[in-house]
Parts: C-alpha cells; sequence; structure tokens
C-alpha cells in the first residue's frame, strides 16, 4: 500500500457536494482507502480565465494502485461528475489532482508527481500541512519550508 494525496477544488455548482461527492466516489473505488480530508478552504481562481471562487482541499489516500491507475480512477470520477475539459485554468465542476504519491517522483506522459505547480500553491499547501505537518515534499522539501516561501 502507499500513501497518495490528492488535491480537490470545485468552482461550479453545488461546491460542497460536488466536493463531498467526489471524496464518496473516489472511497467507493477498489484499491483506494480515504484515510484523512483536510480543512476546505474558499480560495481564489489561478490562471488567466475570469471565474468565482474555487472550494480547495486535499484527502489523504492508501491505495494499492500504481501511480497512472490511481490519476485514471481520479479522470473517471472527475468525469462521473460531469468534469468538462474546455478551457485550461477554466471553472469545473470537480478537479482532482495527484499531488504525491508515497515518496516517490513520477515523470510520465500525462503525469507529474509531485505536481509540478505544488510548490508555488498555498491553496494546496496548506490543505496538506492540515493533513501532515511534517510532510516532506520529494524533491522539494519540508512541507513548512515551501510555505514559509511564500509568505
Amino acid at each position: 500500500m502507499a500513501t497518495a494525496f490528492v488535491g480537490i477544488g470545485s468552482n461550479l455548482g453545488d461546491r460542497e457536494s460536488n466536493l463531498r461527492r467526489a471524496i464518496e466516489l473516489l472511497s467507493a473505488e477498489d484499491g483506494v482507502e480515504v484515510v484523512a480530508v483536510s480543512e476546505i478552504r474558499e480560495t481564489d481562481p489561478v490562471g488567466p480565465v475570469e471565474q468565482g471562487p474555487f472550494l480547495n482541499g486535499a484527502v489523504e489516500v492508501e491505495t494499492s494502485l500504481g501511480p497512472q491507475e490511481l490519476l485514471g480512477r481520479l479522470l473517471s470520477v472527475e468525469n462521473g461528475l460531469g468534469r468538462v475539459r474546455s478551457e485550461r485554468w477554466g471553472p469545473r465542476t470537480i478537479d482532482l489532482d495527484l499531488l504525491l504519491y508515497g515518496g516517490e517522483r513520477v515523470d510520465e506522459a500525462g503525469l507529474s508527481v509531485p505536481h509540478p505547480r505544488l510548490h508555488e500553491r498555498r491553496f494546496v499547501l496548506e490543505p496538506l500541512a492540515d493533513l501532515d505537518p511534517t510532510l516532506e515534499i520529494p524533491g522539494l522539501g519540508p512541507i513548512s519550508t515551501l510555505l514559509a516561501k511564500l509568505e
């Protein structure tokens, strides 16, 4: 079993319900056990597209799935909740990002772990720190140091 961390976000429709439902669907997946859910925060959108605020958080899971297979399950949950990928950094009903997978670094087609912009985004780092304040981000260092650099 590997410990993985998944970023969750929503800024369309009933954002809170979208997050709850995504967590339920994720926990129903074979080979995935939801261990903990961070505090949920309202955050401003990032990127060039004008849109409403997000609700963001993170989920800690234990999984018997490999990184690519887990990513496939995340995409399946997104599709099941009506995620439409029409505009990069655009509004979305649900966004599930594989942030960390154990202590591994993965660089494959369609998947980079740790998430490539994780260290630049408070809305990702704070929920991860909620779940594990001593977390080490592979190749980047302690989460506390990364958060301090954003201040």
